[in-house]
């Protein structure tokens, strides 16, 4: 059991945490969430001994085993897989001394602790968590200095796992995997067999993998039961309430104040002000939760172009000669919200680069519409900023003609206020950096947005506010991610990309998802259908023409339903009898035009879905 009792802490006089408790029972499963800047990997270092408390105390099991990934494995010429092994070092130094050793009893002991920890099944044990991370049989040959930061980082995830610790503290496990290697780990850790505190901003692996949530948040701790979903329905209602009340309060407030400001100076009241003025006194004061200070991003919005905006026709591409994509027949409009799947290294961000024109094709035709603009954002440009510029000398580059008041409102559009705006891209969070490169990638209102893992470093609240603008943007969208909550939610065509060709995912993501976890190769065969003609591209854009007027129009009717509402609702309307009748008219005709146009919308729906299946 891990306990946090009444603990205090501050950096350079600004406290984290002020008689924070939190008991977490043996073997259960937690995301800690919180506000950036909140404390949340703080509490980690805490957790470790690594900082002291200024107050409280922090108590674990003895001998308690607690393990992380503070920092990347180091690039040597030991293997991945041995790299690995020797994360686990009880069983590394035992075999160290098996090698050696002389005397009898000792070599017992050394052996029966070996079969106790089941030293002999680590290999397979290490190269089973290393496929889940993305990791092939000959990769976990090769010496952990062929690879770059971010899969030394699996490397070091892998080496923790492997260990197998009592207490497993993991700060943000997927921002260096894909979308096989974050679903593995949230199979995996639904099975560990020890307690697990994660922070992720990881709203499926939040759903699926922890049980219970604690929460950060006003220098306090707060354990919920259940998963993020749950969390967020329970703390919303608990914030409603809390606003409630707290405005009740102040309408009480109000009034106790209105009698002893009449009435202090009566002496016939004197008491009875008196009596309030105590009240007031007594009264806890309840404060109305503040809301998030972000919201959403400004993504400019393009001017329309004419279908297709890109094709590829018989198109290779590769590197260095050698061809990773072949033959491909690809086609995208401006409607077109596309996410890419596939297993790690068939060329996901290859193709992400052709499309953005950072990669040459080798053989083939790509036509691109004349006036196209392309916005391309990878998680490498976040780390290629200008450590030593500010966000506004980085918007000035692209902008050198606007005022300081426009770049700024720019800025705050993603999130960077004035005080980020001035500070060295350097100090800036994560999440600050991955929003500034978004404002770049999309300042330009491209017509073609391409979007290669967007969300690491985002905290949540930046994730569904990505999700929103991308759902209001006019432009094409084509998503890699790793994360399942914002391909649900964006994504209306899938390509996949596997074996050196790209094709349409005959399935949900959900039917992805089984495929990943169960290991298949490729997707289990469905029922074939009767063979239907297959409607022309030209006939499903006149569908999907036909659903926006038909939404068009419903979105009308409800504009003018509500400005009919608002007149209904003023009684100056009844002053005279003929006009209020003729607004009844057209209030009752205008809901019926409502009902007919849904239905008409609906259809127009449904028309579309039944050709895009076909």
């Amino acid at each position: 059991m891990l306990r946090i009792d009444d603990i205090s802490y501050s950096i350079a006089g600004r406290p984290l945490f002020e008689h924070a408790s939190a008991t977490i029972p043996d073997g259960h499963k937690v995301g800690l969430v919180g506000p950036n800047g909140a404390g949340k990997t703080t509490l980690f270092r805490l957790i470790r001994g690594e900082l002291g408390l200024d107050g409280g105390a922090i108590a674990l099991p003895p001998r308690a085993r607690i393990g992380g990934v503070a920092q990347e494995a180091p690039g040597t010429a030991t293997s991945v897989l041995d790299t690995v092994l020797a994360a686990d070092t009880e069983r590394a130094g035992l075999m160290a001394e098996a090698a050696t050793a002389t005397d009898a009893h000792r070599i017992a002991e050394i052996q029966t602790r070996l079969a106790d920890i089941d030293a002999w099944s680590a290999e397979a044990r290490a190269a089973t968590i290393l496929r889940g991370l993305g990791f092939s049989t000959e990769d976990q040959a090769r010496p952990t200095a062929d690879y770059s930061g971010g899969w030394r980082m699996r490397v070091a995830l892998a080496g923790v796992l492997f260990s197998q610790p009592d207490l497993l503290l993991l700060d943000e496990p997927t921002n260096y995997l894909d979308l096989e290697g974050a679903l593995w780990l949230e199979s995996y850790l639904q099975r560990y067999p020890h307690t697990v505190i994660v922070i992720s901003h990881d709203r499926d692996l939040l759903n699926r993998a922890v049980g219970h949530i604690l929460h950060l948040e006003d220098r306090k701790l707060v354990l919920y039961s259940g998963g993020y979903d749950i969390f967020a329905r329970t703390r919303a209602e608990k914030r409603a309430l809390q606003a409630a009340e707290a405005k009740k309060q102040d309408a009480r407030r109000a009034h106790l104040q209105s009698f002893v400001d009449r009435f202090r100076a009566k002496a016939t009241k004197a008491r009875q002000a008196q009596a309030r003025i105590k009240m007031l006194e007594r009264m806890e004061p309840i404060t109305a939760p503040e809301e998030a200070k972000f919201h959403r991003f400004g993504f400019p919005q393009p001017d329309q172009l004419s279908p297709p905006i890109v094709s590829l026709d018989g198109v290779t591409v590769g590197y260095d000669g050698r061809a990773v994509l072949r033959r491909l027949a690809l086609r995208i409009d401006q409607d077109d919200r596309i996410a890419l799947l596939g297993r790690n290294g068939q060329g996901k961000s290859t193709l992400s680069k052709l499309l953005a024109g950072r990669l040459e094709a080798m053989e083939g035709r790509i036509a691109r519409s004349g006036k196209l603009r392309i916005g391309y954002f990878a998680q490498h440009q976040v780390d290629e900023l200008d450590l030593g510029e500010t966000p506004i000398a980085h918007v000035r580059r692209l902008r050198p003609d606007e005022p300081p008041a426009k770049l700024r409102a720019r800025l705050a559009g993603f999130g960077l206020m004035e005080a980020q705006a001035e500070t060295r891209v350097g100090q800036l969070s994560g999440g600050q950096k991955a929003r500034l490169s978004l404002l770049l990638a999309t300042i330009d209102a491209p017509h073609l947005l391409i979007l290669d893992e967007p969300t690491n470093h985002l905290d949540i609240e930046s994730r569904e506010a990505l999700t929103e603008a991308l759902n209001d943007y006019t432009g094409a969208v084509v998503l890699v991610s790793h994360d399942m909550h914002l391909l649900n939610l964006v994504a209306d065509r899938l390509w996949l990309v596997d074996q050196g060709g790209v094709s349409p995912w005959q399935g949900d993501l959900d039917d992805y998802r089984r495929m990943l976890l169960s290991g298949e190769e490729k997707p289990a065969p469905k029922p074939e259908k009767p063979a239907t003609k297959r409607p022309s591209r030209d006939q499903v854009l006149e569908l999907r023409a036909d659903a926006r007027r038909a939404e068009e129009r419903v979105e009308k009717l409800t504009a003018m339903l509500e400005k009919l509402d608002a007149i209904m609702a003023d009684p100056a309307t009844y002053d005279d009898a003929q006009k209020a009748e003729q607004w009844g008219r057209k209030h009752a005709e205008a809901s019926e035009a409502m009902l007919r146009a849904e239905s008409l919308w609906m259809e127009a729906l449904e028309r579309l879905e039944a050709a895009e299946r076909a």
